[in-house]
């Protein structure tokens, strides 16, 4: 037995286990083992001390009152008088152990306890490499991809799991060979009862976005800027909405960078999606009117915590829809609001605008204060 805590400690060591873990495997393989071997019907334990690099398996005996039905039923328990005269300490719910000798019982309990510990172990490391990837899902992750099947879904070496790629993940216009490394950002991490567990790579979700901002833009990694939010249709157009906490820093200039440096390594990267870049506002009116740019916007009227009308120039309103409606998809995906759009021609009641005009009198107030 004490030659089995050195290789339990190897285990741990190789495949990266903490001790306390396998040890539970080992607990586990040793009681199922003793059930094969001597019965079913028998309750088990298993002390583990790797200090002393002791081991030992037992029989477990639950001490019951003397009138317990159980106890005339069952191997597992015994009258507390019989106990006593055993061992006159034992009180009810108690437990006599008798040791039991593995060693004895030849290649039949040996063969037994190895496959037994070799899947427990087995377990043990799914559920590690599980975990791992469970606490990276929204983290930046590359690899080389080693397949791409006949429905375009690609495969992705990712440290010790395959990786998979869906299509619907990946920017439109993209296509990968064998061989490429990719980069993209963790997106789901999941059991499959049929493949065992199934990582999921994106390169199409706002969290890549950000990723990749945060590798480009020091400024961002230390936390002196903020993203807030961002909104993407991939491979076309994005925005991202940034703010400073150092009056001394500019969100906008330091995340473009010089000459656009900083935001074109990141559009290249995103099969040159372009990018806008926000400057955040706690007050809704003034962070929309920003999200719609490059339209300038007349008023906006807050209708409830999911609805907003904007009111724009007759020559904007073509800017503030953006081609194909993308831009003010995008503004309503940044901020949270679903846009109605107007022209200064259906101007709002009189009655409204009063509203609005109070509203954007006290939000213009509460951002000087």
């Amino acid at each position: 037995m004490k030659k089995i805590i050195d290789i339990i400690e190897s285990i741990a060591n190789e495949k990266g286990l903490a001790i306390e873990d396998v040890n539970e495997a080992l607990k586990n393989a040793l009681i199922n083992t003793a059930k094969r071997v001597f019965g079913e019907e028998f309750e088990y334990d298993v002390e583990i001390d790797n200090e002393n690099r002791d081991l030992k398996l037992y029989q477990k005996i639950i001490v019951v009152e003397d009138n317990n039905i159980r106890a005339k039923e069952s191997e597992n328990f015994m009258f507390l008088s019989e106990a006593r005269e055993i061992d006159e300490s034992v009180d009810i719910g108690d437990s006599l152990n008798y040791p039991m000798e593995l060693e004895n019982l030849g290649r039949t309990a040996s063969s037994t306890l190895y496959r037994e510990l070799e899947f427990h172990i087995q377990r043990k490391v799914e559920i590690s490499i599980l975990q791992k990837y469970q606490d990276q899902i929204g983290k930046r992750t590359s690899g080389s991809v080693i397949r791409v099947d006949d429905n375009d879904n690609t495969f992705i070496e990712i440290g010790e799991v395959r990786a998979v790629m869906p299509q619907r993940f990946r920017i439109k216009g993209e296509k990968f060979k064998v061989g490429d490394v990719v980069r993209g950002i963790i997106k789901s991490v999941m059991i499959d009862q049929r493949l065992g567990m199934k990582v999921e790579v994106s390169r199409t979700s706002p969290k890549f976005l950000e990723e990749l901002l945060i590798l480009q833009v020091p400024e961002i990694k230390d936390e002196i800027i903020t993203i807030h939010t961002s909104a993407r249709i991939p491979g076309i157009r994005a925005k991202v909405a940034l703010s400073s906490n150092d009056s001394r820093v500019d969100a906008i200039g330091s995340t473009v960078g010089n000459n656009g440096v900083r935001i074109n390594a990141v559009s290249r990267e995103l099969n040159r999606e372009s990018i806008d870049c926000i400057e955040y506002s706690p007050i809704p009116e003034i962070f929309l009117s920003r999200a719609l740019s490059p339209a300038i916007v007349s008023n906006v009227k807050i209708k409830d915590e999911n609805n907003a009308i904007v009111t724009v120039p007759s020559d904007q309103k073509s800017k503030a829809i953006g081609k194909a409606g993308i831009n003010i998809r995008l503004a309503s995906m940044l901020t949270g609001y679903k846009i109605e759009l107007l022209e200064d021609s259906t101007i709002l009641s009189n009655d409204e605008n009063k509203v609005f005009e109070s509203n954007k009198g006290n939000a213009l107030k509460a951002l000087f204060d």
